[in-house]
């Protein structure tokens, strides 16, 4: 009893409650940045233009006298987030089952509990812990590579064989941000409402759609860059050139009106060649006249 009442006295550590907060801050940040991520990347459904446009304006192209952006901006930006996702991973790590024993104890309680919202738990689990690794990849060759590109991204994900680690990281980095974001909510009382069950579905239904928009968009993205890496293999490690780009499309644009001109004289020549009178020879006119 004597002991109990020690044990009870004493001040209780705030430590997982702080862990707690900073995990929910960096998934926090994490997962708005991956939506903000996915729709910029997405720019390249529109056209290999477009893409540019965003990642230069990413490069800070706006403030370089040559319109050839700042890459170092890219790298800082993704060294943030790589940090962020390190700390949150470690975070989170410390709430994984680290067992098989504690695995099968999680699964056999899932079943006998049938609740959707600890199957989510479990599927961020999943994804987070394949996230760890290819996520890991990605930032790092960002880092070590910090130019964004249209034909070096296409190059990346074809010639470089990319692509399968790039599909499975979009569909874990969606469900577990989505899901994340979800759960955010859930946990802090976030849009709440006087009607907690109503809010719970309510709240379900936008994640189930936000989930859709986004993998969509994602899949649509990736196969607009593996259309351009094939058609690309045989020019590996050049880079998107707009000006050229438009140069060209401008030089095109001249070349019709001249093939127009071109052709209508041709054929205002073949007209008058048709009524042209025949010239007349010096024998007819002696016929004529009886001049032998």
């Amino acid at each position: 009893m004597d002991d109990y009442i020690i044990e009870s006295n004493q001040k209780k550590s705030r430590m997982p409650a702080r862990l707690d907060f900073a995990q929910s801050g960096t998934g926090l940040i994490l997962g708005l940045f991956m939506w903000v991520h996915m729709l910029l990347v997405g720019s390249i459904i529109f056209g290999k233009g477009s893409f540019n446009f965003v990642a230069k304006t990413m490069e800070l192209a706006f403030l370089s006298d040559t319109g050839h952006g700042f890459p170092i901006a890219v790298f800082f930006a993704v060294f943030i987030v790589f940090t962020l996702f390190i700390i949150h991973a470690l975070l989170g790590v410390r709430k994984f089952p680290i067992s098989w024993k504690q695995h099968r104890i999680l699964r056999d309680q899932m079943q006998m509990m049938n609740h959707s919202d600890t199957t989510l738990w479990y599927i961020q689990v999943v994804t987070g812990f394949l996230m760890f690794f290819a996520g890991s990849v990605h930032l790092y060759i960002m880092l070590t590579h910090p130019d964004i590109d249209p034909f070096i991204s296409a190059d990346r994900i074809i010639s470089g064989n990319m692509w399968p680690l790039y599909l499975i990281l979009l569909i874990c980095v969606e469900l577990h941000g989505t899901i994340g974001l979800y759960r955010l909510c859930m946990k802090w009382g976030w849009f709440a409402g006087k009607d907690a069950k109503k809010s719970r579905q309510t709240m379900k239904k936008m994640k189930n759609r936000a989930t859709i928009f986004f993998l969509t968009i994602g899949i649509l993205a990736l196969l607009v860059f593996i259309v351009i890496g094939i058609k690309h293999r045989d020019r590996v490690g050049e880079k998107y050139n707009n000006h050229a780009a438009v140069v060209e499309q401008v030089q095109a644009d001249e070349a019709i009106p001249v093939k127009e001109e071109i052709q209508a004289l041709e054929e205002g020549q073949e007209k008058e060649a048709a009524h042209e009178p025949e010239a007349i020879q010096p024998s007819d006119v002696t016929k004529q006249y009886g001049v032998t």
